[in-house]
């Protein structure tokens, strides 16, 4: 993909400092999206991102109070960026059907190279994504991380879609539940695809998962 002149706004509640206004922010970016890649989000700590970046944690904890806010701000985000590429993609599309079909390839292919930030790894970051969001809401303080609007960019990634399934069947019930369940079903998806292959069907040569989420959509949508 070219690169894109693309502005991802963070709101504030994510980050005690903004890491987007020093080298020293992005480098904490950068390197705990690989180093939470390398070891996972249980075994990552501030103490081993500040030894990988040559800094104290102490300099971490200036950009994020906690990694729990860190993990959230790298979900916000992400999504940011996926709603960017929604409309970026759909942007000339007039037809329903087609904008639709092609938003739903944004939200369940697989990246495998993009170069719109040079200090974020977006082909690791949607590793993480998939295999370690859930714990971001899968707390016992989820509500008020919700209320406070912490998942408010995924949420807006799953309206954005849910808006574009009405325009195709006005009638259709349930329009968030079946965007929902194709983001996380496809990430289900990957994920079983790389650790548990025997729970899933994709095919290397083909990338069976748009086409089964895409194919389940409009089966869905289409069956009233």
């Amino acid at each position: 993909m070219e690169q894109l002149p693309i502005n991802i706004h963070i709101d504030e509640c994510f980050y005690t400092k903004n890491p987007e206004s020093s080298a020293l922010g992005k480098k904490i970016v950068s390197h705990s999206i690989a180093l939470i890649d390398e070891i996972g989000f249980e075994h990552f700590t501030f103490k081993k991102l500040g030894e990988k970046i040559g800094s104290n944690e102490s300099s971490v904890y200036r950009y994020f109070e906690s990694k729990h806010m860190l993990l959230v701000y790298l979900i916000s985000w992400y999504w940011s960026w996926v709603s960017y590429r929604i409309v970026f993609k759909t942007a000339n599309i007039e037809a329903p059907e087609a904008r639709l079909q092609k938003a739903i390839g944004v939200i369940t292919r697989k990246i495998t190279e993009d170069h719109s930030f040079s200090y974020i790894n977006e082909v690791l970051l949607q590793k993480i994504i998939i295999s370690e969001s859930a714990k971001a809401y899968h707390t016992k303080e989820i509500a008020v991380d919700n209320a406070k609007g912490y998942f408010k960019t995924y949420k807006n990634v799953v309206q954005r879609l849910s808006e574009m399934v009405l325009t195709v069947n006005a009638k259709y019930k349930y329009p968030h539940m079946l965007i929902s369940t194709v983001i996380e079903g496809s990430h289900q998806q990957r994920y079983f695809s790389e650790h548990l292959p025997s729970l899933t069907d994709i095919d290397t040569d083909q990338d069976t998962v748009v086409q089964f989420y895409t194919n389940l959509v409009f089966q869905t949508i289409n069956a009233l």
